[in-house]
């Protein structure tokens, strides 16, 4: 009986272990890990993409980039797509052609367990 009353208390116990822990993995949100151009990054030609990968997948749908010159004006991009490869990467087509300078990638993703999530950071193109 002895026996018995621990095996439930060990079952108990890892039972609540396991549920402290699948929670933080379930609740995790999509944080950005990589940007090309990179993140604060200068580039020697005008980018044709922007690829954005992030900590899990994301939703396209539900998600975007915007670009903008320094002067706050907004640079045509094409819709934002998953790349085929990564589910947690977007793709998105850069349609104008960049002059030299400073320009700002604003972000925003859901993810795959719908939090939602967004960010920016600046790309330069040298002269």
């Amino acid at each position: 009986m002895n026996r018995t009353r621990m095996n439930r208390t060990f079952g108990f116990s890892a039972l609540i272990a396991l549920a402290l822990v699948v929670p933080s993995a379930a609740f995790a949100h999509a944080h950005l890990v990589k940007a090309v151009p990179a993140v604060g990054g200068t580039v020697s030609a005008s980018p044709t993409e922007l690829k954005l990968s992030f900590s899990e997948g994301v939703e396209p749908r539900f998600s975007g980039v915007e670009l903008q010159a320094a002067n706050g004006r907004a640079v045509e991009t094409g819709a934002a797509s998953l790349d085929p490869a990564d589910h947690a990467t977007l793709v998105v087509p850069v349609k104008a052609q960049l002059q030299p300078g400073s320009y700002k990638v604003s972000w925003h993703v859901v993810s795959v367990d719908t939090h939602k999530t967004q960010g920016s950071f600046t790309i330069a193109v040298k002269p």
